[in-house]
């Protein structure tokens, strides 16, 4: 999983699969850009690139 970093430097994680037209999947609390990967699987299997990030301060990887 990939990180940006925001100003204040807040890390947050996003995956990024598959290459062609964009699709961004945003979720609500309480859940993480994980909740997509079956979405994210057979999208980007069929030439879509997706992109899932986690919520601001959801630190889920941070010590992996």
């Amino acid at each position: 999983m990939a990180t940006i970093a925001t100003k204040d430097g807040t890390q947050i994680y996003y995956k990024d699969w598959g290459a062609g037209q964009p699709v961004v999947f945003s979720h609500g609390w309480p859940l993480s850009g994980d909740a997509f990967e079956d979405q994210m699987f057979f999208l980007s299997s069929r030439g879509y690139r997706c992109i899932a990030h986690d919520r601001r301060g959801q630190l889920v990887y941070a010590g992996a």
